[in-house]
């Protein structure tokens, strides 16, 4: 009854991603002012952008439903799984539940599927979650690393155990999880991020980029997108800031990007809590009818700022086949081993050989309720 139901709504779910990408465009109120802005700019006519919806559910559920056939009538008893994080943040509460539901729809002990989410973003945190999953004997974990190249040495040695790695949200080239990462493929979210942006400011002004890190995988990958994507326009990018996984950061940043540069008019916040924090500074400069934002994920303080206009579009991914998927992933790798795993997962990967896209599109103004109704039957609403 569960893969059932898990079926049909994924079926249901597929249809209104299709009905979406079949609008072709929508309009994004990302250049009008809003009420209580403090602006008294007039606003600037309506920005259509090119919204678009297409996450790679259809493939993924195929996949899953491989998975869950290969594991009938074996022994998950022994599956001790984990989902590490970067940083505790309303982006990774879809992931969470993802998570926990792909563990019970394989008959996994809640005891023995693990989530955590660094509460300050901090490294130290995640390596001391990642010591305690050690000793508390896990089998395999997905992460997110808050600092890929400090990762390294760590994943190997939990490799050799024979401990699954999994990299999700930002890929980990160079280490022992290289060679599968599930999550967005993150330049062609850039592009779609770069192409937004280019279309709200008409090809021309000077854009601040905002992130949590400038040396995770997913970030530089990001930004390499987005500044492909304004290749050619009379467009420049005026600023790159870390705000080291810190909303608080990011928005003092902003503020001080917009007191200090009145040319700049486009903001880009790479990272989930980036977006309202950016939207946050524009609205209390009085300038959300001059400075246009494109963010990253779906932040329930970004979905809100999409409504009112003052964020244009975010682009979007799916973090909860990021968990669900995951469970499915660790638990095969332990049960069926690496190689019989990967066999049935290699059908699915992108050109690279490595990436299982978990999607990416772009969610404006209009097509904010089917997106939100989306996330409801996932139940992450």
């Amino acid at each position: 009854m569960l893969r059932t139901r898990r079926s049909r709504t994924l079926a249901t779910a597929t249809a209104v991603l299709l009905s979406l990408a079949a609008t072709g465009c929508s309009k994004s109120a990302g250049g009008s002012d809003t009420a209580g802005s403090g602006s008294g700019t007039k606003a600037a006519a309506p920005i259509t952008l090119a919204g678009s919806v297409t996450f790679n559910q259809a493939n993924l559920a195929k996949l899953d439903a491989a998975l869950k056939s290969a594991l009938a009538g074996k022994d998950l008893s022994k599956v001790d799984i984990a989902m590490v994080v970067n940083v505790a943040a309303d982006y990774w509460k879809a992931g969470q539940v993802g998570f926990l539901k792909g563990c019970s729809d394989l008959g996994i002990a809640k005891s023995k599927c693990t989530y955590f989410a660094p509460p300050n973003g901090k490294l130290t945190e995640q390596n001391s979650e990642l010591e305690t999953l050690r000793s508390q004997g896990v089998t395999g974990y997905s992460i997110s690393a808050i600092d890929p190249t400090s990762a390294a040495g760590t994943i190997h040695a939990d490799v050799q155990k024979g401990i699954s790695v999994l990299a999700i949200d930002s890929p980990l080239p160079g280490t022992d999880a290289a060679s599968l990462y599930l999550g967005t493929p993150n330049y062609t979210a850039g592009f779609q991020a770069g192409t937004a942006m280019k279309q709200v400011l008409g090809g021309k002004g000077k854009v601040a980029i905002l992130v949590g890190s400038l040396t995770a995988s997913n970030a530089t990958q990001r930004i390499a997108g987005f500044e492909a994507a304004l290749k050619g326009t009379k467009i420049t990018v005026a600023q790159k800031v870390n705000d080291n996984l810190q909303a608080s950061t990011a928005t003092s940043d902003a503020e001080t990007i917009l007191a200090n540069n009145p040319d700049v008019n486009g903001l880009y916040g790479v990272y989930s809590y980036d977006g309202p924090a950016l939207a946050q500074a524009v609205t209390s400069a009085g300038k959300t009818a001059s400075v246009h934002i494109v963010s990253d994920d779906s932040d329930a303080q970004t979905l809100k700022f999409i409504k009112s206009g003052v964020i244009s579009g975010t682009v979007v991914q799916m973090p909860y086949q990021q968990g669900y998927t995951g469970a499915y992933i660790l638990a095969a790798e332990k049960v069926l081993g690496k190689d019989k795993t990967m066999a049935l997962v290699k059908p699915y990967l992108e050109k690279d050989g490595s990436t299982l896209s978990s999607g990416v599109g772009l969610v404006t103004k209009s097509d904010l309720g089917a997106y939100q109704s989306l996330e409801s039957q996932l139940g992450i609403g």
